[in-house]
């Protein structure tokens, strides 16, 4: 029995009519498949941003360790070489034996060229803390302030290329943020 407005149609193959657009439900589930498409593109673009951070912070970590054991031998050898130093000028001032004074100055110079070197190494592990792929990206994204910058997230052009063609002014100064500070580079 058939009430009124319960009409149905056969079930059939259905013809599709070229040149009419599709039905509303056929658009509605492709638009829901695009979304979720997207959703799930964008998940995944958090996840890697994520283990970027991870790894970016993981090496800063790392190096800002050895920066610290490099300071510390740096202040070590600095002030052993101050008393290198003293006590040679000590020695020299209270006797003119030149024994002393040689071994004493070979010393100082030798406590002088580690605490060099150690500088040298925690400046380069410093370096590593300034969080630089990350700063990139996020530059990428427009957020920081290296954004204005670098290139639209759907450029094909490398962030440091960019970068190192706009980090001067044309007089050779470096770049300056909205409140007047130099810009450092990724």
């Amino acid at each position: 029995m058939s009430q009124a407005g319960d009409e149905r149609e056969p079930d059939g193959p259905r013809v599709e009519i070229p040149g009419l657009p599709p039905d509303l439900g056929e658009s509605l589930g492709a638009l829901g498949a695009s979304a979720r498409a997207s959703l799930g593109a964008a998940g995944e673009s958090a996840k890697a941003l994520r283990s970027l951070v991870a790894a970016d912070l993981s090496l800063a970590r790392s190096a800002l360790g050895r920066a610290l054991a490099f300071t510390g031998m740096a202040i070590v050898f600095g002030a052993s070489a101050w008393l290198f130093l003293m006590g040679s000028l000590v020695a020299w001032l209270t006797s003119l034996g030149l024994s002393w004074l040689l071994a004493m100055l070979i010393a100082a110079l030798l406590s002088l060229a580690v605490t060099g070197y150690a500088c040298w190494r925690a400046v380069h592990y410093f370096d590593h803390t300034r969080l630089q792929a990350t700063r990139r990206q996020l530059a990428r994204l427009g957020i920081g302030e290296l954004s204005d910058f670098m290139p639209s997230p759907g450029s094909s052009e490398s962030a440091r290329e960019v970068h190192k063609r706009h980090a001067q002014t044309p007089s050779g100064e470096p770049k300056k943020d909205r409140q007047g500070i130099d810009v450092a580079p990724p």
